[in-house]
């Protein structure tokens, strides 16, 4: 009797540690590059987890990224009833994707963000300053993680820091729900915020990234106000929750790390290398999604039209054949090549920034805080749940 096949691995699940992949993946890293796993509801998807076929498939123009087509897939019930709506950047194909990215290429480059260090400089430092006025414990979650990334898009943007608290409340919502309705009203108050902020925008402009878009873009019919404001939404949340995530789990990972952070401290100079290493180890935005809108022949299988296709970074990442010794943190392997960040048209607009926010948050903390430690025992620490972007719920310290 020939054997049967075991029932596929439900994608996602949580983490049993905060920065590996978790452990029900174990069979996905063992086998092909392209295998099948099973959703929420049930269906049946391909998930890939060679590092080459991912970046192969990332790049292929086969594969949509509009979630609105009826055959996309969705990670969760909530977001499989919330996903009506055509989302700018992440959601849409060439050529309308190659037109909003564009208008935004120039305010991301290599330039604008190195002009940008000395400001967010200053921010973590302001952050760090008032941490250690009010004496530990901290929470760095609230008091430093978040506030340095959204500081810095509201400055990038053009958006009041004072409306932080909103914005920042909407955005847990519309990326962690917990229900579809939730996701729907948090997006519709997002929507409503934007939209009365273009209108002051237009009577009475600033300096920001949203004024030159109105001014550039809006005036001129290139987007219509829908567009702009779907843009916004999408730069605002994404501007500041991946950073956030990727600055408290980078510290505690760092914590619990001793050797990595002493060789780091003492090779301030390994900085750049650490933040792409950690950029790998972590991958926070496990499950990108894909559709094939047409037949593909990869590795050996083939894809067909409207199948679903979702890419577990956190197991591509962890490639041996792409990266030695995967589950080690090595300061001194070259990373660059990961895929945290995507790849092909869709790699992260806001990388630049995002390496440059790390860099800088990570050193000076240390710097700031050399005694720094976890306040709580480290099973006491929460972290988030696998079918969201990943990082800490708090990270209590002291030092």
């Amino acid at each position: 009797m020939a054997a049967t096949e075991p029932p596929p691995v439900r994608f996602p699940q949580d983490r049993t540690c905060p920065y590996h992949p978790p452990a029900a993946y174990a069979p996905l890293r063992e086998g092909r590059p392209l295998s099948r796993v099973s959703l929420f509801d049930g269906r049946a998807v391909w998930v890939v987890t060679g590092h080459g076929v991912a970046r192969e498939l990332l790049a292929d123009t086969r594969l949509s990224t509009d979630r609105t087509r009826p055959a996309f897939p969705a990670l969760t019930e909530r977001f499989a009833a919330a996903r009506n709506r055509r989302i700018a950047l992440l959601g849409v194909d060439d050529p309308e994707h190659r037109v909003q990215r564009r208008m935004l290429v120039p305010s991301f480059t290599l330039k604008r963000t190195a002009a940008l260090r000395p400001r967010i400089q200053e921010t973590v430092d302001r952050l760090l300053d008032r941490m250690e006025q009010q004496g530990p414990p901290a929470e760095l979650v609230r008091d430093f993680a978040l506030p340095v990334p959204s500081m810095v898009i509201c400055a990038l943007l053009g958006v009041p820091y004072g409306d932080h608290d909103f914005f920042e409340e909407r955005s847990r919502r519309l990326l962690r729900g917990p229900a579809a309705a939730d996701i729907e009203e948090a997006r519709d108050q997002l929507d409503a915020y934007f939209g009365s902020l273009i209108d002051q925008k237009e009577k009475d402009p600033g300096e920001g990234l949203l004024d030159e878009l109105i001014r550039d873009q809006l005036r001129e019919g290139n987007v219509d106000g829908e567009e702009l404001i779907s843009l916004a939404t999408i730069l605002l949340v994404a501007g500041h929750e991946t950073t956030a995530n990727m600055i408290s789990l980078g510290t505690l990972t760092l914590l619990d790390h001793p050797e990595q952070l002493a060789e780091l401290r003492a090779e301030p100079a390994l900085m750049p290398a650490a933040a792409e290493e950690l950029l790998r180890f972590l991958s926070i935005a496990d499950g990108l999604l894909r559709v094939a809108v047409r037949d593909i022949e990869v590795a050996g299988a083939t894809i067909r039209a409207g199948e679903g296709v979702v890419f577990s970074t956190s197991v591509v990442n962890r490639d041996e054949l792409a990266f030695p010794a995967p589950d080690t943190l090595d300061w001194h392997r070259s990373a660059r090549h990961h895929v945290a960040f995507g790849f092909g048209i869709h790699q992260c607009l806001g990388q630049n920034l995002a390496r440059a926010e790390m860099e800088i948050a990570l050193r000076t903390l240390f710097d700031r805080f050399p005694g720094l430690r976890l306040a709580v025992p480290a099973d006491a620490v929460a972290f988030k749940p696998g079918d969201t972007i990943q990082g800490m719920l708090e990270l209590p310290v002291t030092w």
